[in-house]
C-alpha cells in the first residue's frame, strides 16, 4: 500500500470545443463522483453517471475531478458500459467494498484485466469500531501495493461519548496500520453528518498521526447555515490550520467564503503540498460539478 499523494501536475484532454482551466494544486484532482454510492432508489442510471464523468474529466474544470467511485456489486456493468463508449483514457477507480472482503480478489482481477478502461487506485471499506490489527492486515492481503487501503471506522450514533471515543481509537489503529482513514461527511441519514466537533477531532488525530485520509459527503465548496452542511473549502483550510497550529474549528464553521478563499491565496507552495499529502481527495455527487462551484469563488483560472 501507498500514501496517498496529490498531484502537482494537472494535465487534462479537453473535449471538443473546450480549453481546459489552470487549476492549482490545492484542487488537482480533489474531488471524486460518488454518485454511484447513494442509496440505489436515488443512484442516477449508470450509463448517465458514466458521461457525466467523462465529460467533466475531460472537460474546462477536468482537472479538478478524482476518481470514479464504484461499489463492488456494480463493477461488472461499469466495466460493461466503459467498454461501449470507449473513454480516451483509462478511469481511476475508487473501488468500494459492499459485498464483503472475499469478493475484492475477484473484482481487482476484473479491474486489471481491462487496463484500457480502468485503473485501480484505491480499494475502500468500512470497519466495525472495534477494529483490530487482525481485521487490518486481512484488508491488507487484498490490497496490492500501488493501490491506497481505505478504512472507515463506523462512526456512533450522536449523543454517545464512549462510542465516539472508541471510533477516534478505531480511526488512530487504522492510520498506524498504513491504511488511510476515511470520514463521512453526509449521507442520506443525518446521522452520516458528523458535528464540527467529531470533524475537528478527527482531523486533529490524523495531522498528528502524520497519515493521509480522504472524506465522504461534501457536495459544498463551503458550507452554509444550514447544520452539518460541510464544504470542501473548509476541510481544506481546517487541515491547514490543523498543521500550522491556528484554529481549525473555526475554519470547520465559517460560511464566509471570500475570507476562505482569501485564506487559501496565502498558503505556501510548503503548505498546499502538505494539506493534499494529508487530505488526498475528497467525494461528491459530482451534480452540480464542484469545478463549477469553484470557478465561481475565483479559484481556477482560464
Amino acid at each position: 500500500m501507498t500514501d496517498p499523494l496529490a498531484s502537482v501536475a494537472v494535465t487534462t484532454v479537453p473535449t471538443a470545443g473546450t480549453e481546459p482551466w489552470s487549476i492549482p494544486p490545492l484542487l488537482a484532482h480533489l474531488v471524486d463522483d460518488t454518485s454511484l454510492l447513494a442509496p440505489r432508489s436515488a443512484v442516477p442510471p449508470l450509463d448517465a453517471v458514466v458521461a457525466r464523468y467523462l465529460a467533466a474529466r475531460d472537460g474546462r474544470f477536468g482537472g479538478t475531478v478524482g476518481h470514479l467511485a464504484c461499489p463492488v456489486s456494480r463493477l461488472p456493468a461499469l466495466v460493461k458500459e466503459l467498454a461501449r463508449v470507449g473513454p480516451a483514457r483509462p478511469v481511476d477507480l475508487a473501488l468500494v467494498v459492499d459485498t464483503g472482503l472475499g469478493a475484492v480478489p475477484k473484482a481487482l482481477s476484473t479491474v486489471l484485466s481491462r487496463p484500457g478502461l480502468v485503473t485501480p487506485r484505491t480499494v475502500e471499506t468500512s470497519a466495525p469500531p472495534d477494529v483490530d490489527g487482525v481485521w487490518l492486515d486481512r484488508v491488507a492481503e487484498f490490497v496490492p501495493d500501488d493501490v491506497v487501503a481505505v478504512v472507515e471506522p463506523r462512526r456512533p450514533a450522536e449523543g454517545d461519548p464512549d462510542g465516539t471515543e472508541q471510533w477516534l481509537l478505531a480511526v488512530r489503529r487504522v492510520a498506524d496500520q498504513g491504511c488511510a482513514p476515511k470520514l463521512r461527511c453526509g449521507g442520506p441519514r443525518p446521522s452520516d453528518a458528523p458535528s464540527t466537533d467529531d470533524v475537528e477531532r478527527f482531523l486533529t488525530l490524523v495531522v498528528g498521526a502524520g497519515r493521509g485520509f480522504t472524506a465522504q459527503g461534501l457536495s459544498l465548496a463551503v458550507r452554509t447555515a444550514e447544520p452539518r452542511r460541510h464544504g470542501i473549502l473548509n476541510l481544506l483550510v481546517a487541515v491547514a490550520r490543523a498543521l500550522s497550529g491556528g484554529d481549525v474549528g473555526g475554519a470547520l464553521r465559517t460560511t464566509d467564503a471570500a475570507a476562505l478563499v482569501a485564506e487559501v491565496g496565502q498558503l505556501s507552495e510548503r503548505a498546499v503540498a502538505g494539506v493534499r499529502a494529508l487530505l488526498a481527495r475528497c467525494g461528491a455527487d459530482a451534480d452540480p460539478a464542484p469545478g463549477t462551484a469553484f470557478a465561481g469563488l475565483g479559484l481556477l483560472a482560464r
